[in-house]
Formats: C-alpha cells, structure tokens, sequence
C-alpha cells in the first residue's frame, strides 16, 4: 500500500479559529485523517507547511510512520523545526495512524500498547470566552456543571497578557474564583490557565491568593521556555503547576522533565508530534513521576479522538481538553462525534480513530480570514507594572 495524496482541508467551525484537517489517500482505497492545531493569524502558514511536507509523503508506505517523521525533521526541515513545522507533522502522522487502523480493522489504541482505562475524563473550556464580570462567570460555569461536566477551565485574569501587573488583577481574579467556586460548589475542579504571561513573582502571589478555593491546577503561569522561572514557582505554589502546551517533540519536553520545573505537562497530540511522539513524551513524564494531560484546543472530532486515543494506553493520563464551542462544528462534520458523559469519554471502537467524516460538509465550510485585532500601541500600554504582595 502506497499514499497517493496528501491534501489540506481548512475549515470554520463558526467560532475563533480556523481549524487544520488532512487528508491522505492511498492506492489501496483507504484514506485518513489528521488535524494540525492552528493558531489565529499564523493557520496560513502551518497549512502551507501540511501541503509542503505532503508532497514527500506521496509514494511511501503508510506503515512507516516513524521513518517518515524522522526524514520529515532530518531532511525534510533539516533539524530546524518550528511551531508550523510540528503542527503539520503532528496532522500527517494522525492520519498515518487512522490508515494503519482501518488497513488492521483496530482502533489505534490497540497498536500503541492497548488500553489501561475504558473512558478518559476530560475538563470544559471556552465556555468563558470574552468573560469580564464575575457573576457572568459564576452564571455560564453553573451551566457547564448542569451540562455533566465534573472540571472546567478558565483563565482569571484580565487582559492584556503581561508579564508585570498591578495588584488590581490579582484581586480581580480571586474575585472571579472565588465566585465560581461558591457557584459550583466544592466538588468540581476548576482550572486555572495563565496562558505563560506571569514573571513567578507575580505567579508566585496569585497562586498563594487562589489557594483557598482548591484549584486542580496553575497552568502555564510563566514562558515554558525560562525553565528556572517555571521552578521557582513550582517550588512556592501551593497549586499543582503544569506546562507543555508550547512546548514540541521530546527534545522540547527534555529540560522541563529533567529539572522536575512542573507537577504535569500537557502536550497536545496536534502539535508536539503526533500520537507517537505524545506516548513518548508521557513516558519520559511518567519515569519522573509528573502526570500528563494533553492539551486540546482543537475541534471535538480528529483531533480530539486522536489524544483519547493516546489517553486511553498512557498511565499517567490524568485529564484531558473538551472545547465546547467546537462542539456543534462537530456534530456537523462527523457521523459519530466524541460526546462526554458525565464528565467521560467512552473509547471509540472503530478502526482507526473511530471518526467518520462527512467529506461533503467538511468542504462546505471553508476557512475564513481571520478579522485584523486591534493590538496595543504604546500610548495604550501605561503604567502596569506592580510590586508582589501577599495582602488579599
């Protein structure tokens, strides 16, 4: 069997971003499908490299999918990756796998090693998209939970994303936690995402001030790169600190892991690899004791059944990202979409990654430009910068 064409379908699922799907066709009828992650602005690009890498791809066996990443990285980008680069190599390789499934009639968790749990358990986000007030949040988090949901994720503080602030947005996001907290109740675990934008002491004082209300986790709360910053705060959190979702390949993971800087790391399936490349980063994770849970902004379908997957032969998976504004797209797209109940995931039983795609609608919907942001100019920026403190 032979891959015939690798083709780059950008869609619009009606909300944010666009999202990356490929596809692969061989000479033996079979076709699979990946998803790049993509990021708002930067999709051109990472499309661009999915139809770049795709024409070395052409005429190789779909069962080779470690020899065909590693000439992708060696020869392809000789050694010089990027975030493009990983996004379209992490789509190929998914695809590879779900060619694999269908060609062996097994859902690909059964190639990776087998399952080690019957259902993953995965957390909302996006439900607070563009949320300010607290009560807003209190309001949309109470409907999650009624939705069956038992985690939810958000990010507490107010924008724009600095990396020194004033003490008005550490109150500013006790105040948001602390109301969904008594909104929710003690049972749920809320999530707490700081999207890498905190020097650690800032980190460092608002994870003290959030303490109270019993956050599963401090996800990303400085650059994943400044491995010292990430251990400083790791040492004085009282939350679990987490890492990894701008972090590609095992190369990347390597120091954080090395230095113990985070409690779990978060990969995501669709741009630090692969399926393949995110067992072997969980593993290297697991032999350090730190825990990991893939990351998943990405659609409820291919992507999505692609770290469940993962999940389902890792052992020390904990949770895992279930987007809801995706969740209609998906519905839409896909004649057998993931779908959490009472906060769980049930393995696909499929071959492949048990998604059946509707071609048809997937074409309808086409990628969409993404509307020009109106970015901070200078005279925008004022005085922000702010000493820790610990009085809340």
């Amino acid at each position: 069997m032979k891959i015939t064409k690798v083709e780059c379908l950008t869609v619009h699922p009606g909300w944010r971003k666009n999202l990356i799907f490929v596809r692969i066709e061989t000479d033996a009828g079979i076709v699979g499908w990946g998803e790049a992650y993509s990021q708002y602005d930067r999709d051109r690009a990472i499309a661009a490299q999915v139809e770049e890498m795709g024409r070395y791809v052409v005429g190789r066996d779909p069962f080779e999918i470690r020899h065909i990443l590693q000439v992708a990285f060696d020869d392809y980008a000789q050694r010089r990756a990027s975030l493009e680069f990983h996004c379209a190599a992490s789509g190929i390789e998914q695809a590879l796998w779900d060619i694999v499934g269908k060609a062996t009639d097994q859902p690909v968790y059964n190639l990776i090693g087998g399952k080690v749990r019957d259902r993953i358990r995965v957390y909302a986000n996006g439900w607070s998209y563009k949320m300010r007030d607290a009560d807003d949040y209190a309001r949309a988090a109470e409907k999650v939970v009624e939705s069956g949901f038992t985690a939810l994720k958000l990010d507490p503080l107010p924008r724009p994303w600095r990396t020194y602030i004033p003490k008005q947005h550490i109150r500013q996001a006790v105040k948001t936690v602390r109301t969904i907290r008594d909104a929710v109740g003690p049972e749920v675990d809320i999530l707490l995402d700081i999207h890498r934008r905190l020097a650690p002491m800032h980190a460092i004082d608002l994870a003290n001030a959030l303490a109270e209300f019993e956050p599963y986790w401090f996800e990303e709360p400085c650059q994943s790169e400044n491995i010292n910053a990430l251990a400083d705060v790791r040492a004085a959190s009282p939350i679990p600190t987490v890492t990894g979702e701008a972090l590609y390949g095992r190369a990347g993971f390597r120091p954080v892991l090395r230095e113990r800087a985070v409690d779990i790391i978060n990969p995501d399936v669709a741009n630090c690899g692969g399926i393949l490349e995110l067992m072997y980063i969980a593993a290297a994770a697991e032999a350090e004791m730190i825990a990991c849970s893939p990351h998943n902004y990405n659609s409820t379908t291919l992507a999505l059944s692609a770290t469940v997957h993962a999940s389902a032969a890792m052992p020390n998976f904990i949770i895992t990202e279930y987007f809801i504004p995706f969740e209609e797209f998906g519905q839409k797209i896909c004649r057998n979409p993931l779908k959490p109940v009472d906060g769980y995931i049930l393995l696909p039983e499929g071959p492949g990654l048990g998604i059946e795609v509707n071609e048809e609608v997937v074409r309808s919907m086409p990628g969409k430009p993404f509307p020009k942001r109106e970015l901070p100019l200078p005279e925008n920026e004022g005085p922000r910068a702010a000493l820790p403190t610990k009085a809340f």
